[in-house]
């Protein structure tokens, strides 16, 4: 079963929330538009450990923000439109709710932080690696794991 909202109410409106997925929308469209050269555009803008971790540089036309910079840019990036559905629905569900506790700049930089600490959880294994890696999927996580440690169990668990 799918989920499509919860009964948490919320005393803020989540602009944070909404605006991530907007840009997450906007972006992945952007992206559908390039056509071919989309896949330049995830190695540009995804992030690839060897690069990264300065094993290996891209070319000029490629390298188009500095290799730390993919660690943001690579949240907004998709793979498909099931990834981005599935990222979009989770963080609408659940981003509201940790956005209400947080408050609007709490959110956003536990959201980014979330997110970068998933690309070095991801990299570090393989730092040599040269596949790269795209999506707000380990943002999303964090989201999910902070409302997982603070919503009380039901009774009946």
């Amino acid at each position: 079963m799918i989920p499509l909202h919860d009964d948490n109410p919320t005393a803020i409106k989540p602009y944070v929330t909404v605006a991530l997925i907007a840009s997450c929308t906007a972006v992945f469209l952007w992206q559908l538009s390039l056509g071919a050269a989309a896949e330049r555009a995830v190695y540009a803008l995804g992030v690839i450990p060897a690069v990264l971790f300065d094993n290996i540089t891209l070319s000029p036309e490629v390298a188009i923000v500095p290799p730390v910079a993919t660690i943001v840019t690579s949240m907004f990036l998709h793979g498909g439109w099931m990834h981005l559905i599935g990222n979009m629905l989770y963080l609408w569900i659940f981003g509201n709710n940790v956005e209400d506790v947080m408050g609007h700049g709490r959110f956003i930089i536990f959201y980014l932080l979330c997110g970068t600490a998933a690309v070095f959880a991801q990299v570090l294994p393989d730092p040599a690696s040269t596949t790269p890696m795209i999506g707000a999927s380990g943002a999303i996580s964090g989201v999910l794991g902070l409302i997982c440690c603070f919503t009380p169990m039901p009774a009946y668990w």
